[in-house]
């Protein structure tokens, strides 16, 4: 019985070494037991929350303004469209948000940004296809302290692949946003896709690599995504979970829910 739930648990996207020691965790003083399906079901949700609540967190607010967010991620992660849901939910809290659309040499990325900025009613700042994202950053840090803006969130190409450039890009977009402020950025945030499974693990391994990753936001949980890796990446990483990207609506990023997503991830009814 163990074996099939350590299966389960790896299908689920669990990964291998999580899923061992959570059934382990599980049988500890059960052997020899019968149990029903509910309640091996009621114990592995705990054993999963016990593994999730401490990661649980929103995104902290500073007093410090302007606080500024560096959102990272590969692309198509959902980086844009997380931007957009974060400075909507953050408008709707009474907090002025300003979005600087760093992804210079992606001109879709950009006009999708704008479209989001103009959804949540928030100003979307951009500069020339293939210009240089720091100094859009720099500009956005001006224009931020002298609208007095709460959050500046600052939008980052994604190109995982040839990374050193990647990693020289991130690095001059902080050094030159030090020059306004030196202790920012505030949070820098990773956007995952749940979809790609125990990928998202290695991206996370790569990303704090190139820039202080301070939490995490986990999209496209609304599909066929088991989303079991958010499990094995709080179990490896212990990173903030901010959180979940539910659907495609402005109001589809929801607060992460440790009890609500072991329930869901076990088949309980919730």
């Amino acid at each position: 019985m163990l074996e099939s739930l350590e299966e389960l648990l790896i299908s689920a996207d669990m990964g291998v070494e999580t899923a061992l020691r959570v059934s382990a965790n599980m049988a500890e003083g059960r052997f020899g037991k019968k149990l029903s399906t509910d309640e091996i079901k009621n114990l592995l949700a705990e054993e999963v929350a016990s593994i999730l609540e401490p990661v649980a967190r929103p995104l902290p607010i500073y007093p410090k303004t302007p606080q500024v967010v560096l959102v990272v991620g590969v692309n198509g992660s959902g980086k844009t469209t997380t931007i957009g849901k974060l400075a909507s939910q953050f408008k709707s809290a009474g907090k002025k948000v300003v979005i600087a659309a760093g992804d210079t040499f992606r001109a879709a990325a950009v006009e999708q940004l704008q479209v989001w900025g103009d959804r949540a009613g928030v100003p979307v700042l951009t500069a020339a296809e293939g210009s240089d994202p720091a100094s859009l950053a720099f500009d956005a840090m001006g224009e931020a302290e002298r609208t007095g803006a709460d959050l500046l969130m600052i939008d980052t190409a994604g190109r995982l692949q040839n990374r050193t450039d990647l990693m020289e890009e991130l690095a001059k977009i902080v050094r030159v946003i030090r020059k306004k402020d030196e202790t920012a950025p505030h949070n820098t945030l990773l956007v995952l896709d749940a979809t790609t499974g125990q990928n998202a693990l290695r991206q996370v391994e790569e990303f704090r690599k190139l820039a202080d990753v301070s939490g995490l936001v986990m999209t496209k949980l609304d599909g066929t995504a088991k989303g079991g890796v958010l499990v094995a990446l709080a179990d490896r990483f212990g990173l903030p979970i901010h959180a979940i990207g539910v659907g495609e609506q402005i109001d589809d990023l929801a607060p992460f829910d440790p009890q609500e997503f072991a329930a869901a991830l076990t088949g309980q009814n919730v």
